[in-house]
């Protein structure tokens, strides 16, 4: 959960790098998240309206966390765009943020895992 509030915390912060685990546990914590307003929804009849309202509320912190995982690599964070290819894009992002980050401090700051 503190990885999770971690990035909510740096809600539009598009400089740094993101560890492995502070991407990868915001995206595992998001799809519980997502499951449960998906069960209250349908126990109460809302139709997506909550679900809607949480995937707009988490979506900048999103593409932040995605972002500062590909400077955590070593890459530039319009490479977000290449997931508008199907299939192929995102299994490219998938990928990239699969990979473990860049030792040694790079273009986007301090290797975090010596801090």
């Amino acid at each position: 959960m503190e990885w999770y509030i971690r990035v909510l915390e740096n809600y539009a912060v598009f400089e740094g790098r993101a560890h492995r685990t502070e991407y990868w546990m915001f995206v595992l914590i998001n799809v519980f998240v997502i499951i449960g307003i998906s069960l209250l929804e349908s126990a109460i009849g809302t139709q997506g309206s909550i679900g809607f309202l949480y995937s707009l509320a988490v979506l900048i912190p999103s593409v932040a966390v995605s972002v500062r995982r590909l400077h955590d690599i070593g890459r530039s964070g319009w490479w977000l765009l290449i997931s508008l290819l199907p299939i192929l894009g995102t299994l490219v992002l998938l990928v990239f943020h699969c990979l473990d980050g860049e030792p040694g401090d790079n273009d986007y700051g301090p290797d975090l895992k010596q801090a």
